[in-house]
């Protein structure tokens, strides 16, 4: 054996590299190494090279961040580049409440309290639960209001969910000083930095967090975080040539809320557990039961940055220079930087629009824990865009529009081999769910593969013996009850086309000045490109009737459908929504600029169908033709099922 061929790394190759090497030396020629305790020390020897050889591997790959695994080494090698994982997000509400202090508290030297304004202290204000669960929800600085005829009115307090906690240091001017907060599970958006000098009163001045050293002096009041292991965070405070240098024995009080992170979301309905003082730092006793109005339930609970977000996202932020221009830049700024709820994230230009909108970017975000961000968060996420995006260029945030995926599918299965069908359609589905919640969908410019579903079907169970399967796609039609509209549909997909019509299919719905339910349907053009719309109604002979003749447009090769104006005055389904489906051209479906692509199992169907071939019912097939024959092409019905 060569000392200079190292591709042989697996344990059993190493060893059998060492006897080649052993018999190629005239001193072990005719050698029994298997038979003697020569045995032993090959395979000690072979042991040791197959471990040094692994650790080898394993110190390269978390040298890189492609590659790294350990989550020490991921945050490490990302902030060598500027980039700051984001950390737990609690959840967050929005309350309001008044309070009548007592005028005839008296304290115990006999005086008694006037004051002319009330401050909620730091720490906890609320309770609250949810699905069984009782959390709390605090504030991380004082909220003082002034008290206005004898109430004080605290209007729009953002409370967040976890517990309050302080933590002190004694600048001793130590290189060797490290500012290490203990606790994980902390929303660092939390955190409040006072620093008291050797001359100041209270807690001192209130430094900010900097996210990078741009425009930054050697008076600037800025401290920095970054990741420690076990998930903790160091604070960083300036050398007097970025940031102001800290005074020897000068004391920093760090108040910062641990969270539970999604887990808080949802939260309706709280109940009062702060506390109270006046402005010589006095308890005050409200003279009124406390009651919470709910502003905004509690929302955009996220758990920590995960391993796979910091090495997509720490490049690009990099690459972005902390300036937003390209897609790519306005997608790492907002996750990293402004709103880490974000799930996903499409940028469009909107030169690509239809039709085009010349120095507008037009943005759309997934949140983590729901479909929509709120208008509150939508005029958050502008404001603070404005320092990274170049003058001139507009910003807007559109809506989330959710592209369906369904499917049809008939699985044939072996009765022999199946106990309970309906066990084994409830794996299928369990397979499909999971496959529903792959890095494949779930994201804008997501793409449902086809023949990876028809896979994970058949992969499902030995039972299984093949499967026919259908795919449909939805999008949900949000109607104005009442009003005159105009709607518009883009699917993103090209639609495939059956020149009898039934393309187009939605759930039913009633219009101004007709009493039955009626439906959308389509009639291509002979162009086969485009068709018309039409609005019809089911007769009880099985026959139709068109309301409504030319009710909009299709184009089929776009995947586009426009409803003219009409007047919904009631919907079938819930929430005035009517579901259209069309059938693609194509089985692969891709989630097209701003459409988020998901596979809807839950409005798919799942047909479990004996197969009388596999399971020794009949050799001929004659029986399966005639009773068990499923078609590979879609319904001419004129209703949404």
């Amino acid at each position: 054996m060569p000392f200079t061929k190292f591709s042989n790394l697996d344990f059993d190759q190493i060893k059998t590299s060492i006897k080649d090497y052993l018999r190629a030396n005239s001193n072990f020629t005719d050698f029994d190494f298997e038979g003697s305790n020569f045995s032993v020390l090959i395979d000690t020897l072979a042991y040791n090279t197959y471990i040094t050889a692994f650790n080898s591997n394993m110190i390269v790959n978390e040298s890189f961040l492609d590659s790294a695994t350990v989550r020490e080494n991921v945050t490490s090698l990302a902030r060598n580049i500027g980039y700051v994982p984001y950390s737990r997000n609690s959840a967050s509400a929005e309350i309001s409440f008044t309070v009548s202090p007592d005028p005839n508290q008296i304290l115990n030297d006999g005086t008694k309290i006037y004051t002319s304004s009330i401050t909620l202290k730091e720490g906890l204000v609320c309770t609250g639960s949810v699905r069984g669960s009782s959390y709390i929800f605090s504030i991380p600085e004082n909220i003082t209001v002034p008290v206005i005829s004898g109430v004080a009115s605290f209007n729009n307090i953002k409370i967040n969910e976890g517990t309050f906690l302080s933590k002190r240091f004694t600048v001793v001017n130590s290189l060797d000083q490290k500012f290490i907060l203990d606790n994980s599970f902390i929303d660092t958006s939390t955190i409040r930095v006072y620093v008291k000098g050797v001359s100041d009163s209270g807690l001192g001045e209130i430094y900010s967090l900097a996210d990078n050293i741009l425009e930054i002096n050697s008076n600037s009041q800025i401290f920095l975080i970054q990741e420690i292991p076990d998930e903790k965070y160091q604070l960083l405070f300036g050398d007097g040539i970025f940031g102001k240098k800290l005074e020897n024995e000068s004391i920093i009080t760090v108040n910062y809320i641990i969270t539970d992170g999604k887990n808080g979301n949802g939260i309706e309905k709280f109940s009062f557990s702060g506390s109270f003082v006046d402005a010589e730092n006095r308890i005050v006793i409200p003279r009124n039961t406390i009651n919470v109005t709910t502003n905004r339930k509690s929302e955009n609970g996220s758990d920590i940055e995960s391993i796979d977000s910091i090495r997509y996202y720490a490049p690009r932020l990099y690459s972005s220079q902390y300036r937003a221009v390209t897609a790519s830049d306005y997608e790492a700024i907002i996750k990293s930087k402004i709103y880490g709820n974000a799930e996903s994230i499409s940028v469009i230009g909107g030169e690509e629009m239809d039709p085009p909108e010349f120095g507008t970017v037009l943005i759309s975000i997934k949140p983590k824990n729901g479909t929509y961000v709120s208008d509150f968060d939508k005029q958050q996420i502008i404001n603070k865009l404005r320092q990274y995006s170049i003058s001139g260029i507009n910003q807007k945030i559109i809506d989330l529009k959710l592209l369906y995926v369904e499917i049809d599918s008939s699985i044939y299965y072996n009765y022999n081999q199946v106990s309970s069908v309906e066990s084994l359609k409830t794996k299928v589905v369990n397979s499909l769910t999971e496959y529903s919640k792959s890095s494949d969908l779930n994201t804008f410019g997501g793409r449902f593969k086809y023949s990876k579903v028809l896979q994970i079907i058949d992969n499902t169970d030995i039972a299984i013996t093949s499967n026919i399967t259908r795919v449909r796609i939805r999008r949900d039609l949000k109607a104005l009850i009442n009003q005159f509209a105009q709607y518009e549909l883009c699917f993103g997909n090209k639609f495939h086309i059956n020149r009898d019509g039934f393309n187009i299919k939605s759930t039913g719905f009633k219009i101004s000045g007709e009493s039955d339910t009626v439906y959308i349907t389509d009639i291509p053009d002979s162009n086969g490109e485009t068709g018309i719309l039409s609005i019809v109604k089911p007769l009880s002979d099985g026959s139709t009737r068109v309301v409504s003749k030319s009710a909009g447009t299709v184009d089929y090769i776009k995947g586009e459908i426009n409803l003219t104006t009409v007047n919904i005055t009631s919907t079938s389904k819930e929430n005035d929504i009517i579901e259209i489906q069309a059938i693609p051209e194509s089985n692969d479906i891709v989630g097209l600029r701003d459409l988020y692509l998901n596979f809807s199992i839950e409005k798919s169907t799942i047909n479990m169908v004996r197969d009388v071939i596999a399971s020794g019912d009949e050799i001929s097939g004659t029986l399966f033709n005639r009773d068990y024959y499923t078609s590979s092409y879609s319904n001419g019905n004129l209703i949404r099922a």
